[in-house]
């Protein structure tokens, strides 16, 4: 489907997580709006990688709406759904939900938008906290490992000193060690050091 009509749309996306699962309940909601296209799929919300979901993102243009039953039917995550609600205000595309009854274009909306917003954050800083903690009562219950530390590669010596005498290249020395850049780096500061305070 392609936009191509000169005129603002009215777009409904429907979504249910199962086939078992009946659309019609949320066709007969959004009917009422006076909807020019829709786009349905039987998914689950687990993420924003959805087929009908990024077809309604390509399809949609400046001036559109898109209707939702409510904000489940979008997303499942705070995180996810201020993305996708972004994308759409990128686009010039306002949201309008049935349930939460919430249109992004209002004051109103916007500043639901900006609560939900707020609302990520502090459930970010929460899971960061936790971790933080959880993390701490490991080191003190001498059950936290941390990453495990990678190995210098057995021929670290010899590519290491073709590399510093410019023998070969970072990239180069990175290929034949089968390591990422940013850990070569890390190895030869190591060894700087070695060399520094041997």
């Amino acid at each position: 489907m392609t936009n191509t009509e000169s005129k603002v749309q009215k777009v409904a996306y429907i979504r249910v997580s199962t086939f078992e699962q009946n659309i019609e309940s949320q066709r007969e909601i959004l009917e009422q709006y006076g909807i020019d296209t829709y786009f349905e799929e039987k998914i689950s919300a687990k993420d924003t990688n959805r087929p009908q979901l990024l077809a309604m993102m390509n399809y949609v243009r400046k001036g559109d709406t898109v209707f939702i039953k409510d904000f489940s039917r979008l997303a499942r995550s705070t995180k996810d759904l201020l993305w996708i609600i972004e994308k759409l205000d990128n686009k010039g595309v306002k949201l309008v939900s049935h349930k939460e009854n919430l249109d992004t274009s209002t004051p109103t909306g916007k500043l639901m938008i900006t609560m939900l917003g707020a609302i990520y954050e502090f459930e970010r800083a929460n899971l960061l906290e936790r971790q933080k903690d959880g993390i701490a009562v490991a080191k003190k219950q001498g059950k936290y490992k941390g990453r495990k530390k990678i190995q210098k590669p057995s021929n670290w010596d010899e590519i290491y000193i073709q590399w510093s005498t410019r023998k070969i290249t970072g990239k180069k020395a990175c290929e034949i060690l089968n390591l990422k850049t940013n850990t070569f780096y890390n190895f030869v500061k190591d060894e700087r050091k070695e060399i520094h305070n041997g």
